[in-house]
């Protein structure tokens, strides 16, 4: 329990009404998670105003509302602060009342189109091999050194993700990684955090149905290095074109991986293969169990974080040589199966191209390539016919079909990815919504040695379908498939 005024520290107020020394039990932004004693904080969100439910807030016993309106009715008995945005004020108020977690432990974001999920689950996975107690926050899940928890968002709300971390450092955590979503910046999400250290992966069209524009999704990106803190460190891809549009900027210390260019820390490819890669660093070559020049970019950004902590650098390549990626990212399924079969969440036309790309490296030529994609409803309608387009030019066969269609018809969005082939084309895709029978399709025309690529969905383990998640695990649906097709 904290006293209001000591939870709107480094608050910008407008105006105060009402006792400041009124205790505080609890914070919420939702005003169904109210009880009495707490504050709420009313935001003006993508769905709805919380201003209209002060009232409600104040009837299940909010002892004091944070707004930048006040309502026409005051109670006497309820304070009432007016700030100058509500978002932003509610992120440094949940770090106050948690304690300002941030501040006790290295938290390291992690932002950009592709990559983020890998990267973080990474350096989660090597600071905890080199002895470190870690946590991570990421899409796939939430960990709190060994305890794991679901993921509900790739970046949580500011009171879950305050909570989290205070819950780390009361574990003893000495380190934290969590994947930063442009939302989540645009948001103010992460408001009022204290971060050590910032890694930037690339940038790519997405989420064109949230920010409208590529240089407001660019803004929200870059917003994250701006408001770094002199003591931390900014560390970014120089290979892709926006990485030094990050550093222009920030107050942090300034660092650049890559594989192109002189960069501080550089890796060279060696060879690429379905095994893994080949990389020089540090004058040597490495072998990794990790797959594709994406990947190499993620070792990178991985290792220049480790070395800017000052781990040791044979240590961490040894660890880092032995690591996976994250779940559903370029997951092989039955591995030995005599068809190869992919699973990955590419869900952007980079990272389809670039799974693609990877797979072309190591063909042989005498396969098929047979590409199982969709588009997800109710997000960015510009990548569909972007997404069918890299599929069919990469691909023997595509199977166009249903990705969490959401509210949408699935038969509309594989109209709109059509929009993207041409009539050569055509004659090699095929249309099949129902996402289950599209893959057991795949797998039917698979022959041995085929490569079978299963992508935008990755780790989940539901298809959202008119609100509702039903079970769907697109590795479990694959792996049955080619067990089937194998008997």
């Amino acid at each position: 329990m904290t006293e209001l005024k000591d939870i709107v520290y480094k608050v910008s107020l407008t105006s105060t009404s009402g006792s400041m020394d009124v205790a505080v039990k609890g914070v919420a932004f939702d005003s169904r998670k109210v009880k009495p004693g707490f504050l709420f904080v009313a935001v003006k969100g993508t769905q709805a105003d919380g201003h209209q439910f002060i009232s409600k807030a104040v009837d299940l016993g909010a002892s004091a509302i944070v707004c930048e309106t006040l309502p026409e009715t005051l109670y006497e008995k309820t304070t009432y602060v007016t700030v100058k945005d509500s978002a932003k004020s509610l992120g440094i108020i949940a770090a106050n009342f948690f304690g300002n977690p941030s501040q006790k432990l290295k938290l390291i974001g992690v932002t950009g189109t592709n990559g983020k999920t890998t990267v973080a689950t990474l350096l989660y996975k090597l600071f905890s091999s080199l002895g470190h107690r870690c946590g991570l926050i990421s899409t796939v899940d939430y960990r709190i050194v060994d305890q794991v928890l679901p993921s509900t968002h790739t970046t949580p709300d500011p009171v879950q993700l305050n909570e989290l971390l205070k819950n780390m450092v009361d574990a003893g955590c000495a380190y934290a990684f969590m994947e930063v979503s442009s939302h989540a910046i645009h948001q103010e999400r992460i408001a009022g955090l204290k971060f050590a250290g910032a890694i930037f992966t690339n940038i790519t069209h997405d989420h064109l149905d949230y920010h409208k524009t590529f240089e407001n999704y660019i803004k929200a990106k870059k917003k994250f290095f701006d408001e770094l803190s002199g003591d931390a460190f900014a560390l970014v891809n120089a290979d892709d074109k926006r990485g030094m549009v990050m550093l222009q900027n920030t107050k942090a210390t300034k660092y650049t991986f890559g594989l192109k260019k002189l960069t501080d820390f550089k890796g060279r490819m060696i060879s690429n293969t379905i095994e893994g890669l080949e990389m020089e660093m540090m004058n040597k070559p490495i072998w990794f169990k990790l797959i594709g020049d994406f990947n190499a970019y993620n070792i990178l950004a991985v290792f220049g974080a480790a070395m800017l902590f000052d781990q040791d650098p044979d240590q961490t390549l040894t660890i880092l040589s032995s690591l996976h990626s994250a779940p559903g990212r370029f997951e092989l399924v039955l591995p030995g199966s005599k068809i190869i079969a992919i699973v990955d969440y590419a869900h952007t036309p980079d990272a389809l191209k670039n799974v693609l790309e990877t797979i072309k490296s190591f063909r042989t030529g005498n396969e098929q390539v047979i590409t199982v994609v969709g588009c997800g409803g109710n997000r960015d309608k510009t990548k569909r016919p972007l997404m069918a387009s890299i599929a069919v030019r990469f691909s023997d066969k595509v199977v166009l079909t249903s990705d969490n269609p959401r509210d949408e018809d699935p038969m509309e969005i594989i109209r709109e990815m059509q929009t993207g082939i041409g009539p050569s084309d055509a004659r090699k895709t095929l249309v099949i919504a129902d996402r289950e029978e599209a893959i057991k399709t795949a797998c039917m025309m698979a022959n041995e040695k085929d490569i079978i690529l299963v992508a935008g969905k990755g780790h989940e383990t539901y298809q959202e379908i008119k609100g509702v998640k039903h079970s769907f695990d697109d590795r479990e649906v694959v792996e049955r498939m080619l067990k089937l097709v194998s008997n």
